[in-house]
């Protein structure tokens, strides 16, 4: 068994689609299992969706049609005419989520948003399928939501690994090309959940370790894993081999290339896990694996934007000792800070936070009854494993460094 994910940039359109089975066609897909994100932008669309749907219910059917005549375009552009049958089935799925958002009771946006956004991916993966299909790739569409069974934490939720693992093997059939949604669960009550933004590759990990893949590889815009994000730095050099270990350092600091969940359950099972271009298939890529170390040996450079930074102190030059920081950690697990940096004297404290859920004002109005708070928001937080000299300057030229921490490996700077 191996497992192919597909990211939203290389099925952003029709020609996209057709790649996909141009890919199948040239690295074979005999037991193989397809996972698939929304096409293009359309998360963000959907995010738009929600947006009006709280905030501009005049705008909202507007940007649901927005959502609705992109994916129709690229029906138009696979297949000869509208009576094809995927019309009908993405119809469907828009009437459903229409629904939804006429008859919801639920003011949790953390709730709805769960509920809308899988919709991108359900689109995807059924016009996917059905061209496959059309082409006489033959292929067996699957519903995610009906093996990956998570808890109740919306837009991050937990994976019942227990459950999940008796159903994908209860109900996979490995006899045909199987297809399926990244990024979505289900809970108890089957309401849909996400796994966590990117959560795709996740959710292929989540695959290869219930049916012990013989791989699983990550198709995406560029050669495989590069040292540093093309978009940010010049140069970017291809890593073609990383062991798990540097992959779960790059990851937990923000390399954009892998999901921070995706390889803890690849290395249990020792199953390799690829990197390609999906414009180039047949070459090499990157490998991730047992030890593989990391070659070629060279700083990797991790640059994570819109951060917020959170500096304490205490009122009366008291010390923050153990209780102070418990008190802190609280607040930020109660207000869902993802925290990427921490560091504190004997009376200071600071930390570098991703502000997710946009709990920042709350957070700070708790803070700020207890400590003295500085909060510089929109900063920019680098990463640099295996740094230099050379490397520490290139970043911190004509930036105003706000904090800076190094170890032995890595060192991290919060720029404003």
């Amino acid at each position: 068994m191996q497992i192919f994910k597909f990211g939203g940039a290389s099925i952003k359109d029709a020609a996209g689609v057709k790649n996909i089975a141009t890919v199948l066609q040239k690295v074979g897909y005999a037991n193989t299992l397809i996972i698939v994100s929304a096409m293009g932008k359309t998360t963000n669309a959907l995010e738009t969706v929600i947006k009006n749907y709280f905030e501009n219910k005049p705008q909202l059917q507007s940007s649901l049609q927005e959502v609705k005549k992109y994916h129709h375009i690229i029906l138009l552009d696979l297949f000869e005419n509208e009576s094809h049958p995927a019309f009908k089935k993405v119809a469907v799925l828009f009437d459903e989520l229409n629904n939804f958002l006429t008859t919801n009771k639920s003011p949790d946006y953390n709730f709805v948003y769960d509920q809308v956004i899988g919709f991108g991916e359900l689109v995807s993966t059924t016009i996917i399928s059905e061209y496959l299909n059309a082409i006489n790739i033959k292929n067996n569409w699957i519903d995610v939501r009906t093996q990956i069974k998570t808890d109740s934490y919306y837009r991050r939720a937990n994976v019942n690994w227990e459950e999940t693992q008796s159903l994908i093997t209860s109900i996979f059939n490995k006899t045909v090309l199987n297809i399926t949604q990244g990024f979505l669960g289900s809970d108890s009550n089957n309401f849909t959940t996400t796994l966590g933004r990117e959560g795709s590759d996740y959710t292929a990990a989540i695959y290869g370790y219930c049916l012990n893949a013989e791989s699983v590889t990550i198709w995406k815009d560029v050669p495989g894993v590069l040292n540093a994000d093309p978009r940010y730095f010049e140069n970017a050099q291809l890593l073609n081999k990383i062991s798990y270990r540097e992959a779960i350092e790059l990851a937990f600091y923000g390399a954009s290339v892998i999901h921070p969940k995706t390889i803890q359950p690849l290395q249990g099972k020792e199953i390799p896990l690829y990197v390609k271009s999906f414009l180039n298939p047949e070459a090499s890529g990157t490998r991730i694996g047992k030890n593989a170390t990391l070659y070629p040996m060279i700083p990797c450079f991790i640059v994570k934007k819109n951060q917020v930074l959170i500096s304490l102190s205490s009122l009366d030059f008291s010390y923050i000792v153990e209780e102070n920081i418990s008190d802190i950690f609280n607040l930020l697990h109660q207000y869902k800070m993802k925290v990427d940096v921490i560091q504190n004297s004997a009376i200071s404290f600071s930390v570098c936070v991703d502000n997710i859920f946009n709990n920042l004002d709350k957070l700070l109005q708790h803070l700020k009854a207890k400590f003295k708070v500085t909060c510089n928001e929109n900063v920019s937080l680098y990463t640099i494993r295996h740094y230099n000299g050379n490397t520490i300057n290139q970043i911190e030229a004509g930036k105003t460094v706000l904090l800076k921490q190094l170890t032995q490996e890595t060192v991290q700077i919060v720029t404003k």
